[in-house]
């Protein structure tokens, strides 16, 4: 696997991976997980060669939230992508990727980046558009991945890729799971061992409200409810529980099919996220 620093050494492999190739991207912020894996493998299976990168994105962060203590495993993340077959490294400084203050930006519409996730980290969608942005500039893909655990972040991607004409197909990996159903992230590694073992309840939660949904249960507002109250009486502090629409995350009618319920709540000081497509 080769290590790139710089923009320049990333788009001289880029040439001489020569025409006809087809070049895979999955954007990460390291700390690597099963999750990140799984996508390496799906990506291998849609391209010849997968470009990787690992980038703590400051501009996605409010200010208070966990940029500087965000974790950071970078040898062990190389070994993990060269075991995953991954040919290509990009793992800039900030310096490379922001040699000046960013003051353009690319601004999601507030329906779509100021609800949910974005009601509570304003902010953090412009963030994440804008380095997705320049990643798709620098690598120019033909294909790029991202887990659907951040589903609102996907959906976000997805609209700006197809509003800005460009020639990158995106997939969405499903998302991965530690046998007890508790989606894997980054930021598990937060939790204390009780709080691991209370963690999963979110994916069960999740799971009620849609099999309440399959069964024909159509008072959405109750069912979202109810989940909040379960979590609370549990120790948890939810931001939010809520079944949305899955083609723009938009409150659904009762006559909607095409649903998924997504879900934002602190256990202690770590803040998971979750959801599940009916």
């Amino acid at each position: 696997m080769q290590i790139h620093e710089t923009i320049a050494g990333l788009r001289a492999a880029r040439a001489r991976a020569g025409p006809g190739k087809r070049l895979a991207l999955v954007p990460t912020m390291g700390n690597l997980h099963d999750g990140h894996v799984a996508l390496m493998t799906q990506a291998r299976a849609h391209a010849d060669q997968v470009i990787a990168t690992i980038f703590v994105n400051r501009l996605q962060f409010r200010p208070g939230e966990d940029f500087e203590k965000y974790p950071r495993s970078f040898a062990a993340d190389c070994e993990r992508l060269a075991a995953a077959g991954v040919e290509h490294l990009f793992a800039p400084d900030e310096t490379e990727m922001y040699p000046q203050p960013q003051t353009y930006h690319i601004e999601p519409p507030p329906e779509q980046a100021g609800i949910l996730d974005g009601e509570f980290r304003p902010g953090h969608f412009r963030g994440v558009a804008t380095v997705v942005m320049k990643l798709f500039q620098i690598a120019q893909p033909d294909i790029a991945l991202f887990g659907k655990k951040d589903y609102q972040q996907l959906m976000v991607i997805c609209n700006m890729v197809r509003e800005f004409n460009l020639p990158i197909e995106i997939v969405g990996g499903e998302t991965v799971r530690a046998a007890d159903g508790l989606a894997l992230s980054s930021r598990n590694g937060y939790l204390s061992a009780v709080e691991r073992t209370e963690a999963p309840r979110l994916f069960r939660v999740l799971t009620k409200v849609i099999d309440a949904v399959r069964g024909g249960a159509r008072d959405f507002p109750l069912l979202e409810q109810g989940a909040i109250s379960e979590l609370q009486g549990n120790g948890w502090v939810p931001d939010y529980v809520a079944l949305r629409k899955k083609l723009d995350l938009q409150l659904p009618s009762a006559h909607d099919s095409g649903l998924v319920v997504l879900a934002a709540a602190r256990l202690g000081s770590t803040r998971l996220i979750d959801n599940l497509e009916v």
